[in-house]
């Protein structure tokens, strides 16, 4: 007994750690989005909920069935007067039945006008739903970015802890030695003591980087895995990114469904002037023993039109106007705001390129520098001073560097978002 449980805490120690091993790629990271994202599984129910829309309007193109009964209790039955005496023509108490199908035959467009708009907001959603999941997609790439770039930053601010440590180790033989004065010491402590606040701050934002990722992928909050660390090739943008980002972005389709739909609802709201053309089958029955024919068919061929609604027909039908008008200038707004969120991310990544490859030459002089400065003053030449600066010039770069990198990769997302293409 003993022998099997510890084998089973054994097997599940090591799926564990099995997990916490695994690789994590962005794609994988995209495809637990598209699954699992729980914004994403509320706005789903909006296209169950437009795909009920054109259900509903479906169903004027079929016929009605109604049914209506009753019980009716009366103080007395009705009556009529002859030669002075009353006649009763019903029961005093009866049920009663009735039964009506009835079929439009033309509404002048009605009913086709409010399908067709149901099922151009129908497409709509389904275009705003992948805009919806492009923007969590771009949300993603930052969080799975920042994962990468706190990890960095934390690596390099450990290394300046690491290295101010040692510094301090050196001030203090220094000092014992009566070789440098106690402003040398106090220095790299106060140094060291700023080192483990940036590396703090650095963890702080690792933890965070990590507890967005899960949020937006729904795994658990202490979910973690290793990163791909592959970054995109530092490259020249495509040509045409504008034009494509125009033409493919899902909001402009939607939009576009959008305005269809807004001419449909004019047309439905004009038809409203217009009669509609029924035909009816019905079968009543009326419980009267005073009655030879307690049950009665009918068929019915008929007209029904509003003659005045207190010109809520014409309001409707101008709002419609305004509606699909507000529509068309919304669409011309969003291609130069898409246009815009074009430029602006394109920009951000060649500024993010020349920053990577300012700071890349940067790094190598810092470690360079970092190195002379610490052998001089370990020569009695150089100052601490010199040996602090130099750590914080190499740990600044460094960021800039990590930043730089990760700027471009978002800025590089943002381009593919801007075409529609993440």
């Amino acid at each position: 007994m003993f022998k099997v449980s510890y084998l089973t805490v054994f097997l599940l120690l090591l799926w564990n750690c099995l997990a916490l091993a695994q690789d994590l790629t962005l794609m994988e990271c995209f495809r637990r989005a598209a699954e699992m994202n729980p914004t994403l599984k509320v706005a789903i129910h909006n296209e169950n909920l437009a795909r009920e829309d054109v259900n509903i309007a479906k169903s004027g193109y079929l016929p009605h069935l109604d049914m209506q009964g009753g019980y009716t209790f009366q103080d007395d039955a009705q009556a009529f007067k002859a030669l002075g005496t009353s006649i009763e023509i019903q029961d005093k108490n009866y049920s009663s039945l009735n039964l009506a199908l009835s079929q439009k035959i033309y509404d002048f467009g009605r009913t086709s006008s409010r399908y067709n708009k149901s099922k151009a907001m129908e497409k709509a959603v389904g275009f705003a739903y992948k805009g919806k999941e492009q923007d969590i997609f771009l949300q993603v790439v930052e969080a799975y970015y920042g994962i990468w770039e706190a990890k960095k930053i934390l690596k390099s601010a450990d290394e300046e802890v690491s290295q101010i440590t040692q510094h301090l180790q050196i001030s203090k033989d220094f000092y014992e030695q009566g070789v440098s004065t106690l402003n040398d010491l106090l220095q790299a402590e106060v140094k060291l003591a700023a080192s483990r606040q940036q590396k703090l701050a650095a963890a702080n934002r690792l933890e965070n980087s990590w507890l967005l990722l899960n949020f937006l992928i729904n795994q658990e909050p202490g979910y973690r895995a290793e990163l791909e660390d592959k970054l995109e090739p530092i490259e020249d943008l495509p040509t045409g990114g504008l034009e494509k980002a125009v033409e493919t972005r899902p909001e402009i389709k939607a939009m576009e469904k959008i305005i269809d739909a807004s001419k449909y609802e004019v047309q439905d709201s004009r038809s409203n002037y217009a009669p509609e053309i029924f035909v009816q089958l019905a079968f009543d029955y009326m419980e009267n023993s005073r009655a030879k024919e307690q049950t009665i068919a009918s068929a019915a061929i008929g007209l029904k039109m509003n003659i005045f609604d207190g010109l809520a027909t014409t309001s409707s039908y101008r709002r419609a106007v305004e509606f699909k008008v507000q529509n068309q200038d919304k669409l011309r707004l969003l291609k130069e705001q898409i246009k815009l969120e074009y430029r602006t991310a394109a920009n951000d990544a060649m500024i993010a390129k020349e920053r990577i490859l300012a700071t890349e030459k940067a790094i190598e002089q810092g470690e360079e520098n970092l190195r002379i400065t610490r052998d001089r003053y370990q020569d009695l030449v150089g100052t601490a001073t010199d040996v602090i600066d130099a750590q914080t010039l190499l740990t600044q770069v460094r960021t800039d560097n990590y930043r730089a990198r990760f700027d471009y990769q978002v800025a590089i997302a943002r381009v593919k978002r801007a075409m529609g293409e993440l």
